[in-house]
């Protein structure tokens, strides 16, 4: 079963903007955890880059991404198990915000079951209609505490 997003502690100082910021952030990792695909690539901007450590190229696209992703559930049945995210920090510099946290994802494929320890980035930007698409990834391998 998947987890949902640990919550960092929030102060009453926190603008308007970080909480929205906050509120795109945990709805983009839920969806990732609890394995709803369409909520999760339709947290990201049409045309947001990715850069994982375990891929060897930039992924130039959310399209692209998700093309990557249906690979892996083809050849691997690939799926994320549970998902973790604690560390939150929030920099919000007018119409874009970088939220990062560190990661612990359980995976399944046809072999086995793995936890990964991660660090991400995740750029956002404010859209004309106000929401906060993702429009950037970064994703690096850390060792565990």
């Amino acid at each position: 079963m998947s987890t949902t997003p640990a919550r960092e502690v929030r102060t009453a100082q926190e603008t308007p903007e970080v909480q929205e910021v906050r509120a795109a952030a945990d709805a983009l990792i839920a969806a990732f955890a609890e394995g709803r695909l369409d909520d999760y690539f339709g947290s990201f901007a049409p045309d947001a880059t990715f850069v994982f450590h375990s891929t060897p190229q930039r992924l130039a696209s959310t399209d692209e991404y998700r093309a990557l992703w249906q690979r892996w559930v083809a050849e691997d049945d690939f799926r994320v198990v549970r998902c973790t995210s604690t560390g939150q920090l929030v920099q919000h510099y007018g119409t874009t915000a970088v939220f990062s946290h560190d990661v612990e994802t359980t995976v399944a494929t046809r072999a086995s079951e793995e936890t990964v320890h991660e660090r991400e980035t995740i750029v956002f930007a404010r859209a004309a209609d106000g929401s906060w698409p993702a429009v950037h990834e970064h994703l690096s391998a850390r060792t565990a505490a």
